[in-house]
């Protein structure tokens, strides 16, 4: 089928209902819509649970249900293109069900509404395949893809494998087993081919789909340009991870059921995610044709290969940058970043210690010990722990304790600071440091105080870490039993240092001589 010759007339933007916007894709896309001229509304069971998106201001968002005609009619209202991207998986057995009445609601009540169109992110399946012989998860995505074709209401249905983007869960899955299994017995589906897709691609296609001629209503396969085994695809992510080579062993006997077992021992995916998922990876799920790019043509560059997508999900870490997860005064940067309503097994694993306290002392008087920490003043804690650290630290080749302070008192972003570096500062607020001891990953101390109202100060203090590979989370383990003395002597000792520090003005204030 050939594109039309011309296109309908173009308006400056489309009116665009979003389901499943507090998921990993829907999360992603809005704000995409948006930067393309379009407005946007979401259809959320819990529309507070879109408060925390940076674009959350921007959009109308009403409460619904995809299984309530009455709740989708009405959010249909003034619609011109529908994203469908909702699915039942992991809500249980009957999920099939589910998805049927859903999908045949979300037909009916956009044709009813008068929706110019229907577009559909479903999963990608075999071309030589029964239907009937499908996982439960591939064989659901097929038939609402279908029963939305058939909805009267011109519809395009993308169809995609694996998406490669921090929060998808088959990516999930792939850097879990990568990262914390250098030797791995693996299920025979690790020798089954898949054609994955950087999330940026899918994204992109999306919101292309808002202005495809009204004439089109079918299927259309994308893929990035690689086709590559599961096995391929853990070798090269651990390569682009840095990670040692791994080594990988496929047996036979580990059933689709034990596979998701195994899943869930090595990794925190859900296992009512990972069953689903292991099921389908028996079957190979290759892009028969890419029509696509007739009405929604590639840029220079894409679709990104599996490497680019890779290292694009792991920008943010690799870039030694917090992100939304680790802090929330950041913004994600782009679609590969995690967003802060990602589940908490999204992103890789991050390990933290958090300890807060209530200070006797007000917020600036706090806030001079936290700017004064280092150098001759020390940690607060344990000085002997922190010795022996720096000296460990200088045996392997690293910076040690030897480099101390720029300014006694004072710190700026990018200012050395014993074995850390000062990588954010918010005078009289925040006071983030990023390691540079040598580290199986990469680590953060955070300190930050506010005002509580009554003149005194509250300090929150936080140790993050994020391993690189199964050594990475050895070592976290090894030193936690530690932490209790190290990171909560700290916080107790900083607090009084500030109580200390507040005594004499008190005292002047009573009249009381020091």
């Amino acid at each position: 089928m050939d594109a039309p010759e011309t296109l309908p007339e173009e308006r400056p933007g489309r009116a665009c209902l979003v389901t499943g916007a507090t998921g990993y894709i829907g999360g992603r896309l809005v704000p995409e819509l948006l930067a393309a001229g379009h407005t946007v509304r979401c259809l959320a069971r819990h529309p507070g649970k879109l408060r925390d998106h940076p674009w959350a201001g921007d959009v109308e968002a009403v409460r619904g249900d995809v299984t309530d005609a009455a709740s989708v009619g009405a959010a249909m209202h003034g619609i011109d293109v529908a994203y469908y991207l909702v699915h039942a998986l992991g809500t249980g057995k009957d999920f099939e069900e589910t998805d049927r009445r859903a999908a045949r609601i979300f037909g009916e009540q956009a044709r009813a509404a008068g929706v110019r169109r229907i577009v559909y992110l479903g999963g990608l399946t075999p071309a030589d395949v029964p239907e009937d012989e499908l996982s439960p998860h591939l064989r659901s995505r097929a038939e609402v893809g279908r029963v939305l074709l058939d909805s009267g209401v011109p519809t395009a249905v993308l169809r995609a494998a694996v998406i490669i983007g921090s929060g998808s869960a088959s990516f999930e899955m792939l850097r879990y087993l990568t990262e914390r299994l250098p030797v791995m017995v693996t299920p025979r589906w690790v020798r089954t081919r898949t054609q994955p897709i950087a999330v940026r691609d899918v994204l992109r296609l999306l919101v292309g789909c808002a202005r495809l001629p009204a004439d089109v209503n079918r299927t259309f396969d994308i893929g990035g340009p690689d086709v590559l085994t599961y096995r391929t695809m853990m070798g090269r992510y651990a390569k682009a991870a840095g990670l040692p080579r791994r080594l990988i062993l496929s047996v036979p006997v580990l059933t689709p059921g034990l596979s998701s077992h195994w899943v869930g021992l090595v990794t925190p995916v859900p296992s009512k995610i990972a069953r689903p998922l292991t099921e389908s990876l028996r079957h190979e799920v290759v892009c028969q044709e890419r029509d696509i790019a007739r009405y929604v043509p590639d840029p220079p560059g894409h679709p990104f290969d599996f490497d680019t997508a890779v290292s694009l999900a792991l920008q943010r870490i690799r870039d030694a940058q917090v992100t939304t997860r680790w802090s929330s005064a950041s913004v994600p940067g782009a679609p590969s970043d995690p967003l802060p309503t990602d589940p908490d097994w999204a992103g890789g694993s991050l390990y933290t210690d958090c300890r807060e306290r209530d200070v006797d002392a007000p917020p600036d008087v706090l806030w001079r010990v936290i700017e004064g920490v280092g150098g001759v003043h020390g940690w607060y804690s344990f000085p002997l722990a922190w010795a022996v650290r720096g000296w460990l630290d200088r045996l392997v080749g690293g910076v040690g304790l030897r480099r101390g302070r720029r300014d006694a008192s004072r710190l700026r972003v990018g200012d050395s600071l014993d074995f850390w570096r000062v990588e954010e500062i918010e005078p009289g607020r925040l006071l983030r440091l990023r390691a540079e001891m040598r580290l199986p990953g990469l680590a953060w101390l955070e300190m930050s105080c506010r005002a509580t109202g009554d003149g005194r100060a509250h300090y929150r203090q936080r140790a993050v870490f994020h391993p690189h590979g199964l050594l990475g989370h050895a070592y976290w383990w090894s030193v936690s039993p530690f932490h209790a003395v190290v990171f909560g002597g700290m916080a107790r000792n900083i607090a009084r240092a500030a109580a200390t520090a507040t005594e004499p003005t008190r005292k002047a204030d009573k009249g009381v001589a020091p």
